[in-house]
This record gives C-alpha cells, structure tokens and sequence, in this order.
C-alpha cells in the first residue's frame, strides 16, 4: 500500500552518499600561482568597483577626493574579502570556516592600512601636489599597492596553520 510507513524490518533508502573530501591546500610555486592569479583577477574586479566607487562619490555627488577615496578603497576592501575567502584562498579558508571574522579584522588591518593609507598618500601627492587628474592617480595607487596587499594577504591574511 502507497503511503504507509514502512514496517520493521522493511529495507529503507540508504543515506545519500558523503560529499568526497576536499582536496588539499595549494602549496609551494604552484599554490603560490595560483593564488596570485585569483588574487590579482578579483583585484581586477576591485578596481573597477573602486573606480566606480569614486566616480559617483567625486564626480557625481561632489564629495571631496580624499574622502571619497577612502569610502570607495572601503568599499573595494569589502568586496575583494568576500571574494578571496570563496575563491583566491578557499582552499585555506574552508579549513577554517569559523574563521571569518578574525580574517576580515586581519584584512581590514593590513591590507586595509596598506589600500588606505597608501591611497590617500599616494593620491595627495599625484592629485594635490603633482595635479593629475584624480581617476587616474587613483589607478597608479591601486598598482602601487597591489604587490604588497598580496603578500600581507598570502602571508598573514589567510595563513594556512603548518599543521595542515
């Protein structure tokens, strides 16, 4: 009869199978490669949010570019976190995925500093002192700060315990 409860001693569906193991951390050259290459592709992605951060910040709504250069370096930090713990370092943060908050209070403090502080340095001198055009001081500032962002991040940011 359909619908009835099976009775004792009826064979039931077997659980659904386990999900396969996760494979393990990149490591060495080849992790370190890979890492940089979704690091620098959703940084990729960054620049264009923090490019149109600023633009409707200065440009549109008129703030000035110092303070809309910090809102829109936040905005871009925020955005690449997300990203580089789901894809650049998933490997390392699936490992860990309690871990969040601890790793955004870390990326905020390094790479963060790092994006801020140098943003706003780098941008009064090209745009205050040097008189270029703010969007494209903006660009050089993002490079500047590129290399050292990825090294903070691979090396403290989303460390990888050594007992992995």
């Amino acid at each position: 009869m359909s619908g009835s409860p099976p009775t004792a001693g009826a064979p039931t569906n077997p659980p659904p199978p386990a999900d396969p193991p996760a494979p393990p951390p990149l490591r060495g050259l080849r992790g370190l490669a890979v890492h940089a290459i979704r690091f620098y592709a959703v940084g990729a992605i960054g620049i264009g949010v923090q490019l149109a951060v600023l633009a409707l910040l200065a440009g549109l709504l008129r703030i000035h570019y110092l303070w809309a250069t910090l809102l829109a370096v936040e905005v871009a930090i925020l955005h690449n976190f997300a990203w580089h713990e789901r894809w650049t370092w998933s490997d390392r943060t699936r490992l860990v995925p309690g871990g969040v908050a601890l790793r955004l209070i870390r990326f905020n403090l390094t790479t963060g500093l790092v994006s801020l502080a140098g943003s706003v340095l780098i941008m009064w001198a090209l745009v205050g002192q040097a008189h270029l055009h703010y969007f494209l001081a903006n660009v050089i500032t993002v490079g500047a700060c590129a290399i050292i962002n990825f090294l903070v991040s691979d090396r403290f940011v989303f460390l990888l315990d050594r007992r992995q």
